[in-house]
């Protein structure tokens, strides 16, 4: 039986082939992201979700943000709840950890009966629910296999638009902790967690948080709009006064914005032969700059491209 590695490669090395002019005297140069992308077909391409689709609102500009309800059903509807009842309208990014994590939520979600502040009621969505760290393998959950090893899980890959991982032995799939993942915050309680505290990581790949914690979604445009922001003095990265939060305008779900102000994107799909080509593309560098081809990737280096839609 061939190994998952050398189908990979025939399979990029068939879509380089058909992207480029065949020349009886001109070897065929390896592809690059670039070409990849540039002999993508419209049909490799698909259009965000404006139902799980939020936009995070800031002085600064917009974060698109895709949800995975997949993944995190419960919380996804709980979000979804809470953006529907303005709860994160006017509260704050509370933390910008280096390296880490941006974090935003109430900046008296703590506070205690008789403090002047007060925790912002929540109305119609949940403060705290049952834990989804991972989900059950039940065939429903599209997994497009990585077969490069990984350290962290027996399998990686990705399902629709995110980077995934799976144990067929416990029967288990998850979302990784890549840059730009959306999660859940909570405390020591697995099910201290709801939504109405949200991270977006900035920095190297954490997969030691991976099932560990609830992953909701991912930055699909606007991750510098975080990754930029300043660094908190305090411990872990949160403000220490309240002049250094960066307030929240609002968020938003697209479906609920009208057309004309949706930013409307599409995301290359991750079960395509172009995307195959766009791994081993990322692989094994072959840019004129790069001398020697890593042969290696893990889940959290092969970026998922995302483009203006097509009118």
């Amino acid at each position: 039986m061939p190994r998952p590695r050398l189908v990979l490669a025939c399979a990029a090395l068939l879509v380089a082939c058909a992207a480029l002019p065949a020349s009886a005297d001109t070897p065929t140069k390896p592809l690059t992201m670039a070409d990849v992308l540039a002999a993508a077909k419209p049909g490799d391409w698909h259009a965000l979700d404006p139902q799980n689709t939020l936009y995070l609102e800031l002085k600064s500009g917009r974060v698109v943000i895709e949800l995975a309800p997949d993944f995190a059903p419960n919380h996804v509807a709980n979000i979804k709840a809470l953006v529907r009842e303005n709860y994160f309208d006017g509260l704050a990014i509370l933390r910008s950890q280096d390296n880490y994590v941006v974090q935003w939520g109430d900046p008296h979600a703590d506070a205690r009966a008789g403090d002047k502040d007060q925790p912002r009621p929540i109305k119609t969505g949940k403060r705290t629910l049952a834990a989804e760290f991972t989900v059950p393998l039940n065939g429903k959950i599209p997994f497009v296999r990585l077969p490069d090893v990984d350290g962290y899980a027996a399998q990686t890959g990705f399902s629709g638009d995110f980077a995934s991982a799976r144990d067929p032995k416990l029967g288990r799939a998850w979302l990784t902790h890549c840059y730009g993942t959306l999660g859940v915050g909570r405390d020591l309680d697995v099910d201290s967690g709801g939504g109405a505290e949200l991270y977006v990581v900035i920095g190297n790949s954490p997969r030691w948080l991976d099932r560990n914690i609830t992953v909701a979604g991912r930055v699909v445009q606007g991750i510098e709009l975080l990754s930029t922001l300043p660094r908190g003095t305090g411990a872990l990265g949160f403000y220490e006064k309240a002049e250094q939060r960066i307030p929240v305008e609002r968020i938003r779900l697209a479906a609920d914005v009208p057309a004309a102000e949706r930013t409307n994107l599409e995301v290359l799909r991750t079960d395509t032969p172009t995307f195959t080509a766009l791994i081993e593309s990322r692989r094994n560098r072959r840019d004129d700059w790069y001398k020697v081809p890593a042969g290696h990737i893990d889940v959290c280096s092969v970026p998922i491209p995302v483009r203006p839609a097509k009118s």
